[in-house]
Formats: structure tokens, C-alpha cells, sequence
């Protein structure tokens, strides 16, 4: 939900195919020699890579019996491409896999149950609602490596220049942007159009795209096309910017904020280091982190997002042993630590928030929203509930449909991802 589709495609799927082993007998292993597994990484390859990349060489140092495959695959295409590869055999050992694909995944019998093996060794150190989102009718198929949610990120020195404090509420977000406005000449807020960020209105009427115990529908509900409708209004208004659609939103909103030019928008910890790198936050203590804003109902909050790693079920028994031992290896409390100092993200298990990393400020500051952050439902088709919005929210947005239409078509393409959901 945060990356452009490379224009290389084509040369990047021939590529991966190419390095694929999971499953496969011709893996390049000698029967006296180390295991060599796969890992899809599908990490930022600029910012974050290199961490993973350093750990591996620690693993391997102290695991001469196993030999670690690097593969870096574009967060936009891993899923589908992992979906592909794992259909026919050729998938990897290890899957670096979004909290919600894990469960589709599970539901296809591509991941491997991690229950009682030395991956989940230590499962009593991590929190507890991230092993519960890594399940599937009460097996566990992935270990929590990072955490994220979303979060009302500001600009404080203009904040304080307008004389505002961090809104609590959407109509407060409204006003405090005006004020920037009138004081600083720079938009106060700018919002996305993207379906994973519209998801806290959602949360702030108490509904969401589906009621999944209710196996009902509810993306056209009267709470929904309230939450929506309040998500429109902050494209338009003294100080709020106005709807990007292009294919280049996200960079856009993304440039605006670091560099001072928008005061506040709505995003997750995982551009932690690409704030830094912006000349607005060359002083970390100026990046302010608040509670995304309340509803109607008073309540606030985004969806817990964040990866597992996950062990491909079709691998043979050499690699998958091999596999778990490094699943150990990179959520350990070391390995977490120092993946969030040098990527400042978030750890997954309590004993890694070492006085060290919680001297992050933006680790710090998203830690206090996380209490605020809502489990997605176990539902394996949930996380492509987005598609639909994501077709049609653009389109509200840019004022091509009606809000009425786009929630209707949404509703209309949502009921057919889960045939057995009434409207």
C-alpha cells in the first residue's frame, strides 16, 4: 500500500522465478553441505534491506550448516507473486508476509504451522495480539518480525507557530489546519486517498468495510457513508489540500510533509527514516506523533499492520527445519532490537524495547499510539477488501462519482470476495 509497480515488471518476475527453491530438488545443496533457503524480503530495498542483509551474515557465521538466498521483491508485487510461485511449487522457504496475508496464505495450505517448533520458541515474548493476528482457525503460521500502525504525524515547529496543538478529533483537524494556513501560508493537513488510510473514519463510526462475525457487508452501512463522507470533506476547506489521484500520490504527500510544505498527514512508522531524511526533521524532536483523530463516536484508531515470517509448507523437511532456525534467529530480542535502531520500526516482543530504542523519538511516538491500534478480523480475504476502495476512492475524491456511487460499486464488488457475506 506504499510503493509505485516498477516499471521493470517483467525482467523482476523472470528474475524471481529464477532464484525460487522452496519445494524444489534441484536447490543447489550438496548432501555433505549447508541447506541453502530462500527468503523473500519484502522490505524497503534502500532503507531497510541492508539491516536484514547484515543479520543474514550473523545467522550464517553462526549456522555453518545453512546458507540464506536474499531475494528483495517489491512489497506492491510479493503477494501475488508469492500466490503464483507457491501455486506451482517453486515458492521460497521464507516469506516476509503482511499481517493480512497470512491468513489467506494459511487458508491455500502454503505456510507451514509454526506451533511447537523452534520458531515460536519464544512465544511468550511477544505481545500477545500479534501472535493472535498471525492465526488461522487457531494454528500459528507466522512470527510477528514487525509492528506499525497509523498515526497523525505533524510538523511542530509549525504547530506552534499557528498556536495549535495535535487535533483529538476530525473537526479539531479542520480548524487546527485553517489556523496554519492563516499563520505559516503552508496547508495544515493533506489526506490520501488510498482505502488502508481512510480506514481510521471507518473505526471512528465503530464500523468497518465487513462485519465478519456478522458475515455482513457493511462498506454502504449509514455509519460507513458517514465515516466516508467525513474523510471527503478534509479534500476541501482553508489549509487542507486537495485530493491527489495520480499514480504518484503517496511520493507526493510523502515529499510535501518532509520538506516542510504541509504541516500533518496520516502515516505509519515505517518512513521513520525518510522523515528523518527531510530538511523539516533534520531535528528528530520536531517530528510530533499523535492518535490518528476521533469520530463521531469518540473513538480513534487504525488497523495494526506489520510483517511475519512465514515458512513455505511445500518446502522438504532439510529446508524447513533450516527455515525455523532462522525465523528464531531474526525475531529474537537481539535481532529486533537492532533492526528497529537501524530501521526505526517497531519490535514485535517487549524485551527488545531496550532503553536504546525507546530513545528513538519516532519509536517512541508511535509506541504510544499502538494501544490505540485494532486487530484486523481473521479473515483471509479481508486485506483485499481494500482493492474495491481503492478503485473507487480515487474517484470520489477526484469528484468523478458521487459518494453514493462509489460506496454502492464497492459494496457491489466487496459482496463478490465473500460470496457468503450478506449486504
Amino acid at each position: 500500500m506504499r510503493r509505485g509497480i516498477a516499471a521493470t515488471a517483467l525482467v523482476a518476475s523472470l528474475a524471481l522465478a529464477a532464484t525460487a527453491c522452496g519445494g524444489d530438488s534441484d536447490s543447489g545443496d550438496k548432501a555433505d553441505g549447508p541447506v541453502t533457503i530462500t527468503w523473500w524480503d519484502t522490505s524497503n530495498a534502500t532503507n531497510e534491506a541492508p539491516t536484514y542483509k547484515a543479520l543474514i551474515k550473523e545467522f550464517e557465521a553462526a549456522n555453518k550448516d545453512v546458507k540464506v538466498k536474499y531475494v528483495n521483491v517489491p512489497f506492491d508485487q510479493a503477494q501475488n507473486k508469492f500466490d503464483t510461485a507457491a501455486g506451482a511449487s517453486g515458492a521460497p522457504d521464507v516469506l516476509r508476509s503482511e499481517v493480512g496475508w497470512t491468513p489467506a496464505f494459511a487458508k491455500k495450505g502454503f505456510f507451514l504451522p509454526l506451533d511447537g517448533t523452534e520458531a515460536l520458541a519464544d512465544e511468550s515474548k511477544f505481545k500477545s495480539n500479534l501472535i493472535e493476528q498471525a492465526k488461522y482457525e487457531g494454528k500459528t503460521y507466522g512470527v510477528p518480525i514487525v509492528t506499525d500502525t497509523l498515526a497523525l504525524v505533524y510538523n511542530k515547529e509549525l504547530f506552534e507557530k499557528a498556536g495549535v496543538e495535535a487535533p483529538k478529533t476530525w473537526d479539531d483537524l479542520k480548524k487546527a489546519a485553517a489556523t496554519v494556513k492563516d499563520k505559516t501560508g503552508v496547508d495544515g493537513y493533506w489526506g490520501s486517498t488510498q482505502a488502508y488510510y481512510a480506514q481510521s473514519f471507518l473505526y471512528g463510526e465503530g464500523t468497518d468495510t465487513v462485519d465478519a462475525d456478522a458475515k455482513k457487508v457493511t462498506v454502504n452501512s449509514d455509519a460507513a457513508k458517514k465515516a466516508y463522507g467525513t474523510w471527503l470533506s478534509l479534500f476541501s476547506g482553508k489549509g487542507l489540500h486537495k485530493a491527489d489521484t495520480t499514480a504518484d500520490a503517496y511520493a507526493h504527500i510523502q515529499d510535501a510533509f518532509v520538506n516542510g510544505k504541509v504541516a500533518a498527514i496520516i502515516q505509519g512508522p515505517w518512513e521513520i527514516t525518510n522523515f528523518y531524511k527531510g530538511a523539516a526533521f533534520k531535528d528528530k524532536a520536531n517530528l510530533g506523533i499523535a492518535t490518528v483523530p476521533a469520530g463521531s463516536t469518540g473513538k480513534a484508531g487504525a488497523p495494526t499492520g506489520g510483517h511475519n515470517l512465514s515458512v513455505y509448507a511445500g518446502s522438504d523437511a532439510a529446508h524447513q527445519k533450516a527455515s525455523l532456525k532462522f525465523l528464531n534467529f531474526m525475531t529474537s530480542a537481539k535481532s529486533q532490537a537492532t533492526i528497529a535502531l537501524k530501521n526505526s520500526t517497531l519490535p514485535t516482543r517487549d524485551d527488545a524495547y531496550t532503553d536504546e530504542v525507546k530513545a528513538d523519538p519516532g519509536i517512541a511516538g508511535y509506541g504510544t499510539v499502538l494501544s490505540a491500534a485494532q486487530p484486523r478480523p481473521a479473515l483471509p480475504e479481508y486485506s483485499s477488501l481494500w482493492g474495491p476502495l481503492d478503485t473507487e476512492l480515487p474517484k470520489i475524491a477526484g469528484g468523478k462519482e458521487s459518494l453514493d456511487k462509489g460506496l454502492s460499486n464497492a459494496e457491489t464488488a466487496i459482496a463478490k470476495l465473500v460470496p457468503d457475506f450478506s449486504k
